[in-house]
């Protein structure tokens, strides 16, 4: 997320100063964010999921960006009901004002979302899980492939599984991002300056589906896990 590398290398390697300077068994024994409380949504293990998804059979006509400054190496892939990448996690905080997402906590911030709540307010990034999905462009078109605001994702990082909703889109070069709901859920810096995770993390993108309503977590959820063990079966 445009200035989010320099700012993670600055905190990469002052982690690395203090850690080199802890005992041996000090450094195994600290517990990291992310495994501290492991997100599992569902039934479905992450570990399955991603067996699935050795293979790409890429649908993207080229690759993302991760960044502005990066290369494009990530490619959309096509299995059976879904679509899925595998990326980086920046940190979306549009939508409603909160005390996480505002003008002073995010440089980027915007007031609106592409997709919009029930009662047509924007998303809250702060509270709800969601995706955001590239624009669509001569890349991709996500509407081509079954996808919609509101679409069922499952989230994997750190062998944990968090189900969200395609909530927003982003610019038509760049993939990998995702509410600030979404990282603090897995365990990853939401910080929407500073935070998110450099690699690592999967999307998988339910064709056809939809939480109703959008907002509404627990349904996602529960869809999810139905779509997840349907993926299972399918792949």
């Amino acid at each position: 997320m445009r200035t989010r590398n320099l700012a993670l290398a600055t905190v990469a390697g002052a982690t690395l100063l203090t850690a080199a300077a802890l005992p041996a068994s000090a450094q195994a024994t600290a517990p990291t964010a992310a495994t501290a409380h492991p997100v599992q949504e569902g039934s479905v293990r992450a570990a399955d999921l991603l067996a699935k998804l050795k293979d790409c059979h890429q649908i993207s006509h080229g690759k993302y960006r991760t960044d502005e400054e990066t290369s494009a190496t990530v490619p959309v892939c096509g299995k059976n009901g879904a679509v899925f990448w595998k990326a980086d996690m920046d940190i979306d905080c549009d939508g409603q004002i909160t005390d996480q997402c505002n003008e002073r906590t995010d440089p980027w911030f915007q007031d609106d979302t592409r997709f919009h709540q029930s009662d047509d307010k924007p998303l809250n990034a702060a509270e709800l899980p969601f995706v955001v999905v590239p624009s669509s462009s001569s890349i991709w078109d996500y509407t081509k492939d079954g996808i919609k605001g509101g679409g069922v994702v499952a989230v994997l990082y750190n062998n944990q599984v968090e189900y969200a909703v395609v909530g927003d889109t982003g610019p038509d070069k760049i993939i990998g991002e995702a509410s600030y709901a979404t990282a603090k859920s897995l365990g990853i810096d939401p910080d929407p300056e500073t935070g998110g995770a450099d690699s690592g993390v999967t999307y998988i993108l339910f064709k056809n589906s939809q939480a109703s309503p959008i907002e509404s977590h627990g349904d996602a959820v529960s869809r999810g896990d139905e779509l997840a063990k349907k993926f299972l079966q399918e792949n």
